[in-house]
């Protein structure tokens, strides 16, 4: 694998500018998972009540609030990166997010410092989703500034693949702790944990962050355009943007509905072993870790078109069935044989999204307005995955609903794929707004 990560420039497009720049967005998603593994037991601390259902989806809207941030996030720190380099503004994003992660670990519960205690939980998590508002496009768009000629998908892969390792990071910590601790003692301190293991991290991230370079493509750049140029070409560019959010829907569905809600689904609905449960979420880490860079680089030989309509299909019409399967008689095997079926999605799926997302954007406002798609998907369906998941079981008693809401996922990333695959199409909107040519008139590689 090493001679795909030959250098290209003296920007540094090797394998280690692919670690250090992923090494950041590792911190943003093992915070995010270990909220949504250890959500029952961060809800007893900072939002208790007498109904536990309650206390559950308090604590759900509490992990979804950080998305709500994300669009904000990135705008504002989205038009910082793409006027003062990519450098800058993963350093910046990666120091929001340690605040928030340190924050929230170390954080009184409710019942040593009262209402104070879930209103400073939620600011820290609105911080942390103003951050990874633009994490995910300042890093993906970096990698696919630095990659070599014909390796863009397998490049920009490392972005969502060194999520997976928080992923799995978290789940081993979660095994750990699970079979080492009393349930009681969990519920009391032992959620804290992994948070308090993540910010010991924050000092060596940084550290690798700082030695990055920035990139030929925003140097060679002559114009860096301002704050209020970029949210006038992004609000010009609304069509696109939405259908980029569509195309975004069934990543960030799919990636939280195997990580995140995984644990509390296996335990809390379908009465599994805490640890059966935390097994799965890290055999699905492993899986989609092997899968994404695989699928980047045969997006690189296809192209991103047919991957995409695939799988989005695929993602329609499986979901439901299959939990179906799952919940008429649920055991370890069923629940893994589930989970792996996703993960096949997911990073099949992703593996061309993300990238083909880097290359439908204006490249004046990559980062701003990749980042605003993505942070719409994740800010209004991603992350409430774990809550409307919980709210559908609820109100319907029917635990193979949350394949419905996956299947609608699938649903707007194929229509969003028809269209902006289309030979009518015109990235950006309109080419006279600074866009690149129609996904036609592309090479195989990037269609």
């Amino acid at each position: 694998m090493s001679h795909q990560f030959q250098a290209r420039s003296h920007s540094g497009s090797g394998i280690g500018a692919v670690v250090r720049v992923a090494a950041g967005n590792f911190l943003e998603m093992y915070d995010f998972m270990v909220f949504g593994y250890y959500a029952a037991a961060i809800g007893r601390a900072f939002f208790p009540t007498q109904n536990e259902y309650a206390s559950l989806m308090l604590s759900f809207m509490t992990f979804g609030t950080g998305y709500l941030m994300r669009p904000l996030g990135a705008v504002v720190l989205g038009a910082y990166v793409d006027h003062h380099g990519r450098r800058k503004g993963l350093l910046l994003t990666l120091s929001l997010m340690a605040v928030g992660t340190v924050s929230i670990g170390v954080m009184p519960g409710y019942e040593t410092i009262g209402l104070f205690a879930p209103l400073l939980v939620v600011a820290g998590r609105l911080l942390q989703g103003l951050s990874a508002g633009v994490e995910v496009g300042g890093v993906s768009v970096y990698l696919a500034e630095i990659a070599t000629p014909g390796r863009k998908g397998f490049f920009v892969s490392w972005q969502s693949a060194s999520q997976q390792v928080a992923v799995i990071f978290a789940a081993l910590i979660g095994l750990v702790l699970s079979s080492t601790l009393r349930p009681e003692q969990m519920a009391g301190w032992g959620w804290r944990v992994p948070l308090l293991i993540g910010s010991m991290l924050i000092p060596f991230l940084l550290l690798l962050r700082r030695s990055l370079t920035e990139t030929d493509d925003f140097r060679a750049r002559k114009h860096h355009p301002s704050t209020s140029e970029i949210w006038r070409t992004v609000i010009a560019n609304w069509p696109l943007m939405i259908l980029g959010m569509m195309l975004s829907i069934t990543t960030t569905v799919t990636f939280y509905l195997i990580t995140a809600y995984m644990p509390t689904y296996g335990s809390g609905v379908l009465h599994l072993s805490t640890s059966s449960s935390m097994l799965v979420t890290l055999l699905v880490g492993i899986s989609n870790f092997c899968l994404l860079p695989l699928m980047g680089a045969l997006s690189d030989r296809v192209g991103r078109r047919p991957l995409l309509l695939l799988f989005s299909t695929i993602a329609l019409v499986t979901p439901y069935p299959v939990l179906l399967w799952l919940v008429s008689a649920p055991s370890f095997g069923r629940l893994l044989a589930a989970a792996l079926w996703f993960s096949m999605i997911f990073g099949s799926y992703n593996g061309s999204m993300v990238v083909f997302l880097t290359e439908v954007m204006p490249a004046n406002v990559r980062v701003s307005g990749f980042s605003f798609a993505y942070s719409l998907a994740t800010g209004i369906f991603g992350g409430f995955t774990p809550a409307v998941s919980t709210w559908l079981i609820h109100e319907t008693g029917n635990a193979a609903m949350p394949g419905a809401w996956l299947a609608l996922a699938g649903l707007m990333g194929l229509i969003s794929t028809l269209i902006l695959t289309s030979r009518g199409f015109q990235y950006g909107a309109h080419k006279s707004r600074g866009t690149v040519d129609a996904v036609h008139e592309l090479p195989v590689g990037q269609r």
